[in-house]
């Protein structure tokens, strides 16, 4: 399978055209059809030399992600689903401005992306690794999700969260490069401050990206602030208990930034009086602000989000402790926005057609 140029560096499309007698120059022009004009073939690249758009369509793909389906929610978000060159299959969310998730009114979009086929990890919340993990996504196909989202929106996307399919962390090294095209003037032109990356907490990583030049920011899924409560959804406590956990933030801290939390509020298990204290003590800690979540209930999973009482007192407790906590508007409830749910969904109704037949 060939390479698509959306996971091609700048200096590295010019390294090729140099060793193919072309002026390297000639590397922006194919990034500005790319990224600016957004051409979904050589043919079109007009500037271009026929002989250099020949070595160009023999040597690389042009964006071939396809969008299988859209759903989209009361409260304006929208569920893109795509399948792959290999007919994998993949989720993006793209969602409206909230001002419980950016502190003030905006007309900001999000997308929520993906990094993985599928999840390794195993969280009990999410839809993403019910049926295991199956690859990494390249650095192309990461990069296709905002082209294609934004071509069929006809929105303008300025902010990128990598909390969708998959951990980010897991896929490192493209990630990091998918980053870097999406960031870059050449590129998507979206500011690093805009760009976060999630993790369930892969303490080895975390550390890694201490020691990165990187400048987006970074948030940590943790969903319980105890062993046995993160235990109990998270399998990666086991190999990652808090302690070893918060010592590579701790690491993270001191090298970068402040961290971010993002917490689950799910009803009986994590939103305790109790929780929410050992939550505030980890938070001060890290000088971290927290994003509470309401649960979004996944078909085939038992759990359920707490009431929204409970919710704001969780939130209360929290900013009684000195933490700054926001709770965030639930989006995209009625289409199943959870990770992971609407690929689900789209496989057992494949499945159960090839049966049928």
């Amino acid at each position: 399978m060939k390479p698509s140029l959306t996971g091609i560096i700048l200096e590295e499309l010019a390294d090729f055209l140099r060793e193919r007698g072309a002026p390297s120059y000639r590397a922006k022009q194919i990034t500005d059809w790319i990224y600016k004009k957004r051409v979904a073939s050589f043919d079109a690249m007009t500037d271009l030399p026929n002989e250099l758009r020949a070595e160009l369509t023999a040597e690389f793909d042009t964006p071939k992600t396809e969008v299988v389906r859209v759903l989209g929610s009361k409260d304006t978000t929208q569920k893109f689903l795509f399948r792959l060159r290999d007919q994998n299959l993949i989720e993006s969310v793209l969602i409206p401005a909230s001002p419980a998730l950016y502190g003030q009114p905006s007309d900001r979009r999000t997308i929520c992306v993906s990094s993985q086929v599928g999840c390794a990890y195993g969280c009990k919340f999410c839809a993403s690794g019910l049926e295991g993990w199956t690859r990494n996504l390249d650095a192309g196909e990461i990069v296709e999700q905002l082209i294609a989202v934004e071509e069929k929106s006809g929105e303008k996307i300025d902010n990128v969260v990598f909390m969708g399919m998959g951990e980010p962390l897991a896929n490192l090294k493209n990630l990091l490069r998918a980053i870097r095209i999406i960031n870059a003037s050449w590129g998507l032109g979206i500011g690093a401050r805009h760009i976060t990356v999630s993790t369930s907490g892969l303490a080895p990583q975390i550390r890694e990206l201490a020691n990165e030049s990187t400048q987006f920011r970074l948030a940590l899924s943790l969903h319980g602030a105890t062993d046995e409560v993160r235990g109990q959804i998270m399998p990666v406590n086991r190999r990652y208990p808090l302690k070893v956990l918060l010592e590579a933030c701790d690491y993270y801290v001191a090298k970068k930034r402040r961290m971010m939390f993002e917490y689950i509020l799910i009803a009986g298990v994590n939103d305790t009086d109790e929780q929410a204290r050992e939550l505030a003590k980890i938070a001060r800690r890290l000088s971290a602000k927290i994003n509470l979540i309401p649960y979004n209930t996944v078909e085939g999973l038992e759990w359920s989000r707490p009431s929204r009482a409970r919710q704001k007192g969780f939130q209360s407790i929290l900013r009684r402790h000195g933490v700054v906590a926001t709770l965030r508007r639930e989006k995209g409830h009625d289409i199943a926005a959870a990770c992971g749910q609407l690929r689900l969904q789209t496989k057992q109704a494949e499945r159960e057609l090839r049966l049928s037949v």
